[in-house]
């Protein structure tokens, strides 16, 4: 199960056994005051700057989000999608719920991006997913349904089955549905982890799909969050999640090291070469 991403000039191949491929989350004014600042003036120089921060850090993937409260998302994510897409060559995951925001940015977008997301609810499925058929992207689908986020493994399977059911019957293929099994901190639930955990594993075993997470929410309220987020991020690879939304220049060390003991860095080449660059 493959699912290839684009821009104009690069190609991004998820899969199993594969490298694991980074999604950089920087480019999103949530909790981040310069950031959105910057987006709600315009000023587009930040956001470029960070993409160039994030590609050098690692990132295979940009994903990019523009939405705060004052800011109209249907002009501005387009606008950013192509600042960034003529600031570097990496395939883009554009992050949004907004269907016309989306819209506009696929329209210009050029490649095959990701987006990011859709859910088991019934009108975001009928909203989001005819746009994903008709721009040929490939696209997120959460793990979560009309009646929130499920704490236990059986729902959210369940709605993974859903999502991909429903993408059939508008003949988008399985390899362009990446799913998100959803992490929740453990500050708060000492067994949320593992519910994410046995959901991988499920939705890989029953469906085959590629997998993402946005790891760091496991760690959210609790001391030396790198910490846990590097070890929850080497068991959900282990487990079979392939492509996780992260902070690529704290986490890419941890994932390359699990890559190579889980042999998919043949001869140890990548892990190899980061060291030598780190120098």
């Amino acid at each position: 199960m493959e699912t290839k991403l684009s821009s104009a000039t690069r190609e991004v191949i998820i899969g199993d056994e594969l490298p694991t491929v980074l999604i950089g989350e920087r480019i999103n004014p949530t909790g981040k005051k310069k950031m959105t600042a910057a987006l709600e003036s315009g000023d587009l120089e930040v956001v470029c700057r960070e993409a160039l921060a994030q590609i050098e850090a690692g990132a295979d993937i940009l994903d990019v989000n523009v939405a705060t409260p004052i800011i109209d998302e249907e002009t501005m994510l387009p606008e950013v999608v192509q600042a960034v897409m003529n600031t570097v060559d990496a395939p883009l995951c554009l992050d949004s719920s907004n269907p016309e925001a989306l819209e506009a940015a696929l329209r210009i977008y050029k490649g095959k991006p990701l987006v990011n997301s859709v859910t088991g609810q019934e009108d975001v499925l009928k909203r989001i997913l005819p746009l994903i058929k008709e721009h040929k992207a490939a696209v997120i689908g959460m793990t979560v349904d009309d009646e929130g986020i499920p704490n236990d493994v059986d729902r959210r399977v369940a709605i993974a089955h859903k999502i991909v059911e429903r993408a059939d019957k508008l003949g988008i293929p399985p390899e362009d549905i990446i799913i998100d099994c959803v992490t929740m901190t453990v500050g708060a639930d000492a067994r949320s982890a593992l519910v994410t955990i046995e959901t991988i594993r499920r939705v890989k075993d029953e469906l085959g799909v590629n997998i993402t997470l946005g790891a760091s929410n496991v760690s959210f309220g609790l001391p030396n969050r790198d910490l846990i987020n590097g070890a929850f991020l080497a068991i959900a690879i282990a487990a079979g999640m392939n492509c996780p939304v992260i902070n690529v220049a704290k986490m890419r060390p941890t994932v390359l090291a699990t890559d190579l003991l889980l042999a998919y860095d043949k001869n140890a080449m990548r892990y190899i070469r980061a060291q030598r660059q780190s120098r």
